[in-house]
């Protein structure tokens, strides 16, 4: 059974070329794969890369590296991985790297980082995410964060469902009451 730790804050970093071992090492990891089983990422050719679309993070925790994040604007993501988009959203791919990092309390510090940081552009109306249809771990763990269901969608091989976050939602979310002092 795990404890939950005290976390407070997690940083972030950009990832880079001297993180390909680390990333692939937690491709193989079986909570990882089980959760993107069809995603094969080209870390050499990704981290060479830096469009400005996309911003890849490295989670860490007191400098240990421990989960990793990527935010997209979908309208602009070359692959077209989300169709015809308006702009004003943003998409994320976020994961804990090791097994022995679940349920330590890292995805939620690091979920409502990733989606003030989506947020703190005031064009953004909406974060997407889509996780399996089968994970719902996943699902449960997502509308924690107000994120609704918004579509089943099949993306390649992954039959998935669309979550959505729209600004309001988290603005409620966010907002604290005034104390009508």
């Amino acid at each position: 059974m795990s404890t939950i730790t005290n976390i407070t804050s997690v940083t972030f970093r950009p990832a880079n070329l001297s993180d390909i071992a680390l990333l692939q090492y937690w491709d193989q990891q079986p909570h990882v794969i089980a959760a993107h089983p069809n995603d094969q990422w080209n870390w050499r050719v990704e981290l060479k890369q830096s469009p400005a679309w996309r911003k890849m993070l490295i989670a860490e925790d007191g400098g240990r590296p421990i989960g990793f994040v990527q935010i997209i604007d979908p309208a602009k993501e070359e692959s077209r991985y989300w169709g015809d988009i308006t702009g004003g959203f943003r998409a994320l791919d976020i994961w804990i790297g090791e097994e022995s990092d679940l349920g330590q309390g890292y995805g939620t510090v690091m979920m409502e980082q990733i989606l003030a940081l989506c947020f703190e552009d005031t064009s953004v109306i909406g974060v997407l995410v889509d996780p399996l249809a089968d994970n719902t771990r996943s699902h449960r763990f997502y509308e924690r964060f107000g994120f609704q269901f918004a579509e089943r969608r099949q993306f390649g091989r992954d039959d998935c469902f669309v979550y959505l976050l729209s600004r309001d939602d988290w603005m409620k979310r966010t907002v604290i009451p005034d104390s009508g002092k």
